[in-house]
């Protein structure tokens, strides 16, 4: 955790239909050092008219939700409150619905076998601007890097050469720089080269801007 961010509780939003998952989830939330729930949803309407009344820095958020889903939530999150980061917490891991919480926004995507180590990890590196895959996501991200990865209707508008592309994909699937350049059979400080490359191209802030601009332009799987 930042110095900046150690000196101020981590302010957490729940978003979960299902009351005893939301009710263990805040009761689970409030036992780890550093998180402050500031509120609960049972809806993504509830969230959204929550984030006009609190100051929140994460929205633990379920997918599968009633009228306004966590996908829909999570896309005008990411247009309303664009400082607020989402962490999407579902029973779901198949391809539709990671690519599609990831193309709305999410920073993060776990499934709820989840233990509290990892949801605190989770919370605080995504508040941190990285971004944090359960490690079942992250297998199936990976498994699809030998697919075809560009979307014919992407004009690369930005110049991202070959090996920037293949390093923004591996990046894009929760991978860290020593293990990209494992992959890619290139130096750590190489990757570190590319990353603050596509950073400056792109005008990314983070890890999780690079995530979300990879997924919007057909970058990776899914």
């Amino acid at each position: 955790m930042s110095a900046e961010m150690s000196a101020e509780m981590l302010r957490v939003v729940v978003a979960d239909d299902q009351h005893l998952v939301r009710e263990g989830l805040v009761a689970l939330l409030g036992l780890l050092d550093g998180i402050d729930v500031v509120g609960e949803a049972a809806d993504g309407e509830a969230v959204l008219t929550l984030l006009e009344s609190v100051v929140a820095d994460v929205v633990l958020m379920d997918l599968r939700m009633p009228g306004v889903d966590g996908v829909e939530a999570t896309r005008r999150i990411s247009r309303e409150h664009p400082q607020v980061a989402v962490i999407v917490l579902t029973t779901y891991a198949d391809d539709e619905s990671i690519a599609a919480a990831l193309r709305a926004g999410a920073r993060s995507y776990l499934t709820k076998n989840a233990n509290r180590a990892q949801i605190a990890a989770a919370l605080v590196a995504t508040a941190q601007g990285q971004a944090t895959f359960d490690p079942l996501v992250s297998q199936r991200l990976v498994s699809g890097l030998g697919a075809p990865a560009l979307d014919v209707r992407w004009a690369n508008p930005d110049r991202l050469t070959p090996r920037e592309i293949e390093v923004l994909r591996l990046m894009a699937s929760g991978i860290a720089n020593a293990d990209i350049a494992v992959t890619l059979y290139i130096g750590e400080s190489t990757v570190k080269t590319h990353v603050n490359n596509i950073f400056a191209k792109i005008g990314a802030r983070d890890r999780g801007d690079a995530t979300r601009y990879a997924y919007r332009h057909g970058l990776t799987a899914g």
